[in-house]
């Protein structure tokens, strides 16, 4: 079980990244809101495929560089997948009604969040990855407006 104490994992492949993200997954209940902080290549759709597949989505998982989110239904927990990349101006997440997807009960896993500023609910989970080598990452995990029971 995780605790909601901020924390920094080290994983040497992608192996331990699909490990770690089990076992992340394994502590979600549905509604959260992770935001996913990194460098083009530094392993943020990577960890969305390996979160999806813990939650036992079955559909294939792509990154939503181009639709801007991707919808999956599939699992034990439904997943929107966001990709911020490509926003120029906050007006057009607010046309796609973020704030229904913000306030369903799937999880929210959004890269680039930094593009949305404001819009991100106080109540999320940040994950910073940094890239350390070709397939060493650092996770840092924070757990924002959560606290502990």
């Amino acid at each position: 079980k995780l605790s909601v104490n901020n924390m920094e994992i080290i994983c040497k492949n992608e192996k331990q990244t699909a490990k770690f993200a089990k076992k992340f997954a394994s502590s979600l209940k549905g509604g959260e809101i992770i935001l996913l902080i990194g460098d083009l290549g530094a392993g943020k759709t990577t960890f969305t495929k390996s979160l999806a597949k813990a939650l036992k989505i079955k559909e294939h998982i792509t990154s939503p560089t181009f639709t801007i989110v991707n919808e999956y239904h599939s699992g034990k927990l439904g997943l929107y997948h966001f990709d911020m990349y490509r926003i120029e101006d906050i007006s057009e997440v607010v046309e796609l009604g973020l704030n229904e997807y913000f306030n369903s009960n799937y999880v929210c896993v959004i890269e680039w969040p930094e593009r949305i500023g404001n819009l991100i609910p106080k109540k999320h989970i940040k994950i910073e990855i940094e890239k350390l080598d070709e397939t060493e990452r650092k996770f840092l995990v924070s757990f924002i407006g959560y606290e502990e029971k």
